[in-house]
């Protein structure tokens, strides 16, 4: 399949900048791999609805195509520190395997707004929640989702992953950035191959893996590797 691109065009995070505020409606109406999933009771429910950006701009990482930029913000009240989050997107969105694989673009991470394709968003539920609600899209506090030019991951999948997963944490977390981030690119759905054989990203493995065994990549030994489309 080829890479549909929405767009014309690792280094450590050392620094925080000042608190952003995305457009989140009135919620009063409305790591780097871990051996094993955090207790869902250890997951702040919600934040302060503020985001922490972080700062710096990461090598450029890909071998051909337009630049990509994106930017990553965590929460504030999210427990969880943006230059750690921001590595781990570094690492994912840098690997070969990863939307780089299509030698149709390259990216790098950036700390400005006015340079960003998309930010990248660490969300506690609730605030995630309202956030994807603004899209029109309802993740009833459990599921991650994709607007234009946001890319929401939601606090809890991050931290415990989901039941029945069958793969750890560091694997599910590489798979929701490829999926979302897929979905900025403008990729849709696609459903399990066959019984055994890898979910392609693009599944909705949060939901179920239908047989599939859990994937994280949307290239596979250098090709891209997808399912059919889901209607």
């Amino acid at each position: 399949m080829t890479l549909v691109l929405a767009f014309a065009i690792m280094a450590t995070v050392s620094v925080v900048r000042a608190a952003e505020q995305p457009t989140v409606p009135d919620r009063s109406a409305a790591r780097v791999a871990t051996d094993g999933p955090t207790p869902p009771s250890a997951v702040p429910s919600s934040g302060t609805g503020s985001f922490l950006v972080a700062d710096q701009d990461s090598p450029v990482r890909g071998v051909a195509g337009p630049v990509v930029r994106y930017r990553v913000a965590v929460e504030q009240g999210a427990g969880q520190d943006p230059a750690e989050f921001a590595t781990e997107v570094d690492a994912v969105l840098a690997d070969p395997r990863s939307w780089i694989g299509s030698a149709e673009l390259r990216m790098q991470r950036v700390a400005e707004a006015d340079r960003a394709d998309f930010t990248v968003y660490l969300a506690t539920p609730t605030t995630s929640t309202a956030m994807c609600a603004e899209g029109g899209l309802h993740t009833e506090g459990y599921a991650s989702c994709q607007l234009p030019g946001q890319v929401v991951i939601n606090l809890a999948r991050w931290l415990t992953a989901v039941p029945d997963y069958g793969a750890p944490v560091a694997v599910y977390r590489a798979y929701v950035l490829n999926h979302e981030i897929g979905h900025e690119f403008g990729e849709s759905h696609e459903a399990c191959p066959g019984p055994g054989r890898p979910a392609p990203v693009m599944q909705q493995q949060t939901y179920g893996l239908a047989g599939c065994v859990a994937n994280a990549w949307p290239f596979l030994d250098g090709h891209r590797y997808a399912g059919d489309l889901v209607p």
